[in-house]
């Protein structure tokens, strides 16, 4: 899969991703202190998921109703980040590509999705 990684997105979280052969752009390394609104638009030129802690990208994408190719929150407490990508890889394998066209949330019991307004559509 290719991902967009918030700068704050756990960077061992990252580390995974990458180990687990997903083509992974993180902002932290590339771009530090890039705002939300243009790493959403780096996610739609570059038809990437964006992975993210931050739940602001939810005010912009169903606020203001900006579209992009998928979203995932992680919702998991830093003090407990242990369980990020064991709960990150366990979406992977449980709802795979249908990761794109979606919002969803990952959290330390349960996984949310739900359709969003892609960028095709």
């Amino acid at each position: 899969m290719r991902w967009l990684c918030d700068e704050c997105v756990d960077a061992a979280v990252v580390a995974c991703l990458r180990q687990n052969n997903h083509d992974v752009i993180y902002a932290a390394e590339s771009a530090p202190s890039t705002r939300d609104i243009e790493i959403i638009e780096l996610a739609v030129q570059e038809n990437r998921l964006i992975l993210t802690e931050d739940k602001d990208f939810g005010e912009l994408v169903f606020r203001r109703r900006r579209r992009v190719p998928g979203l995932v929150l992680v919702r998991i407490e830093s003090g407990r980040r242990q369980l990020k990508w064991p709960r990150v890889e366990t979406a992977i394998t449980a709802i795979g590509n249908n990761l794109m066209g979606n919002y969803t949330v990952i959290e330390e019991t349960r996984l949310r999705s739900r359709p969003l307004l892609t960028v095709g559509g």
